[in-house]
């Protein structure tokens, strides 16, 4: 066992090796290295204090700031669990997370971007609250009273409590939940251990180089998700500075990459579009390379060379909730083409990815598309309190299954094509719609496109959705007969609609398009 396999283990370690070098940067101002431990120290003693112990479970609804991590390491002192809530849910959301979690504490920003969190609370069904013994408001701002039966206190209340001893946390013990989009069902929560998350954090400290000298990382991902607390822990494993942004914006990140010489981040595609946007290729001289996956854009190649062009060399990742964000990453060299893939080579050397026949499960040797299943340091312990999806989704080898369509390749990386959902066979064959996206936006008249896979007449066929480009309409005749001069027929779309814009829903990484409502539009459309 590491010495270091738990989450205060791994900030005492940055702590103890440069205690006055910056960890995190906000407002103007730095945090310490050992103020970021003191005060997550000095929190858990509170927490302790106000009756919150090892074991029991905590809502974090917080922004990108100081306090999000600082509450993550004080609970992880406590051997508590920090259940991630996203600053966009609403009161469906909430209700669900923190009540079906079972949650005892929660802790809030109240007046973040004038949103109004406790008018949230109060539309909350009472029954879904009524765990939650302790409300602490951030940045010093008290809660509203909005959990009647609730003390209430803030953060800095918390700061001034005694200190406190407290156990050693063990690196099995649960330490953060994220939640699953639950597109069909309601969101799963992941629980990862304090080891998963120390661990996966050194390795991605290595294979990312982030423990180079020079090494400032913009941290625009929002904490809540996997995506950004992967590259948040990371560089506190690394001991180097993490500049926060509470909210995302493209001018400002420009600024920061700008005053702060930022050398590397990770974000959407539509993130780094937007800061491709706004910069000018001298603002981003600093940033040696950036990490991506891909929500919105459909050819990455494109979209990889269109950055190239505003000065940030991008490469494809690879990660999900069960397994972290980061877990892969695509060769920095190489053609844009190539490099923009996700997916890429495994960022633990004890990490493992099988290909396997979605029918017979068997396994599939480079270069045959089927699920990808994976395994390492860095997977998640189980669906907190879901025995059953647990059992569905971790093997007794150790595998769990992704629920995504890729292929090996033969130097031993892996590319991600789509989700299994989203994949369509067709003639027989396995068909990422994404090729057919693709082909129609070569066309002069499509912007984007998004094709999924309906069942007509007994069989699977692919209907497509286009936004037209600007000044344009789009002739359905004109691109059906493109598709067909590019495309097998058994591609070929058996419509095009066009639309104004694709339905998306919010997640903690930015929009994604709603491919499931799409499909439900293409029934709807064909009867």
């Amino acid at each position: 066992m590491s010495e270091i396999s738990s989450l205060p283990a791994l900030l005492r370690s940055a702590a103890s090796h440069a205690p006055d070098a910056p960890a995190l940067i906000e407002d103007g101002g730095e945090i310490a290295f050992s103020e970021l431990e003191q005060k997550s120290d000095a929190i858990a003693a509170g927490l302790q204090a106000s009756g919150i112990d090892a074991g029991d479970r905590v809502a974090v609804w917080l922004p990108n700031r100081s306090d999000w991590l600082t509450c993550l390491f004080a609970l992880a002192r406590l051997r508590a669990v920090c259940v991630s809530v996203n600053t966009r849910f609403r009161a469906a959301e909430v209700e669900d997370i923190v009540g079906r979690a079972g949650c005892c504490c929660l802790i809030y920003e109240p007046g973040f971007k004038g949103i109004d969190f406790d008018g949230i609370l109060r539309a909350v069904d009472p029954g879904a609250l009524d765990r939650v013994k302790l409300v602490v408001g951030a940045r010093g701002a008290a809660p509203g009273g909005s959990v009647a039966h609730a003390d209430n206190l803030t953060l800095c209340d918390l700061l001034t409590s005694p200190s406190a001893a407290l156990p050693e946390p063990e690196p099995d013990d649960g330490a953060v939940v994220f939640t699953t989009s639950g597109t069909t069902s309601k969101p799963k929560f992941v629980l990862h251990t304090q080891r998963s998350l120390a661990d996966h954090a050194r390795d991605v400290a290595r294979a990312f180089d982030y423990v180079a000298p020079d090494t400032v990382l913009l941290q625009a991902l929002p904490l809540c998700g996997t995506f950004g607390l992967a590259q948040a822990m990371a560089g506190i494993a690394a001991g180097r500075p993490s500049v926060l942004m509470p909210a995302f914006d493209g001018v400002q990140a420009v600024d920061l990459i700008r005053r702060h010489r930022v050398t590397s981040f990770n974000g959407s595609d539509d993130m780094l579009s937007r800061i491709c946007e706004a910069a000018k290729p001298e603002n981003l001289e600093t940033v040696k390379w950036c990490g991506f996956a891909a929500f919105t854009h459909a050819r990455v190649d494109d979209f990889a060379e269109r950055c190239s062009r505003a000065g940030l060399h991008v490469a494809g990742l690879y990660g999900m909730s069960e397994v972290q964000a980061l877990y892969a990453r695509q060769p920095l060299g190489g053609p844009a083409a190539d490099r923009a893939r996700a997916g890429g080579a495994l960022t633990s050397p004890d990490a493992e990815v099988q290909v396997r026949d979605p029918d017979t499960g068997a396994v599939l040797p480079a270069g045959r598309s089927g699920e990808l299943y994976l395994k390492g340091p860095s997977r998640m312990c189980e669906y907190m309190d879901n025995r059953q999806a647990t059992s569905d989704g971790i093997g007794k080898d150790g595998f769990v299954r992704s629920g995504d369509l890729g292929h090996l390749l033969e130097d031993g990386r892996f590319i991600f094509e789509t989700r299994m959902g989203d994949g369509i066979r067709l003639g027989g064959f396995m068909v990422n719609p994404a090729e057919i996206d693709a082909w129609l936006e070569r066309h002069d008249m499509v912007a984007a496109c998004q094709t999924v896979g309906i069942t007509i007449a007994g069989q699977t066929r692919p209907v497509s959705f286009v936004i037209a480009a600007d000044g344009v309409t789009a002739d359905e005749r004109a691109l059906a007969d493109h598709c067909a001069g590019g495309l097998a027929r058994f591609k070929v779309p058996e419509r095009i609609f066009t639309l104004e814009e694709f339905p998306t829903t919010d997640g903690p990484n930015g929009e994604k398009i709603q491919r499931g409502r799409l499909r439900a539009m293409a029934e709807e459309r064909l009867g």
